[in-house]
């Protein structure tokens, strides 16, 4: 197959699947960094690894590369707010958030789940980045998760 899909075909077939939310973080010397992503996923179990897709102009791309580490911060299906803001482009994303340093990354409390992560190796793909990492420290919440189908949040929720 040579033909080509158009952006906004593409995007509509990709915003039919649901996908986890979460915020990736940094740290640039004192100042915290974030960015919402929705693509990231497990990678491998022997070793543990993930792997995260970020934009190319992205600064916490830059920060990540340069410092080798981050935290994925699997948000909880309560903390629509975070993702709305950490998705908007500004250097004040973290104003007003409580967070809290955990393995000298920013951890946001309340999360689904927590990784850090240290850069393994980047991908070029695209427009994006794609960081494979390995998961430091991981520890799971027990609250149920934020996703992201058909442009709008939700979260799942088991067949009884």
């Amino acid at each position: 197959m040579t033909r080509g899909v158009d952006q906004r075909t593409f995007r509509d077939a990709m915003a039919a699947v649901a996908s986890p939310v979460a915020v990736v973080t940094a740290m640039d010397g004192e100042r915290p960094h974030g960015s919402t992503v929705s693509a990231f996923a497990s990678l491998s179990l022997t070793p543990p690894m993930v792997l995260v897709s970020l934009d190319k102009r992205s600064q916490l791309l830059a920060i990540v590369r340069r410092i080798g580490l981050f935290g994925l911060n699997v948000l909880g299906a309560h903390q629509v707010n975070l993702a709305t803001a950490f998705a908007r482009t500004s250097t004040e994303k973290f104003r007003g958030v409580h967070w809290f340093p955990s393995e000298g990354l920013p951890r946001l409390p309340g999360s689904a789940a927590w990784i850090a992560c240290r850069l393994a190796d980047t991908v070029d793909a695209g427009d994006h980045i794609v960081l494979l990492a390995h998961a430091v420290v991981s520890e799971a919440g027990s609250v149920q998760p934020l996703t992201y189908h058909r442009r709008s949040f939700g979260t799942h929720r088991p067949f009884l």
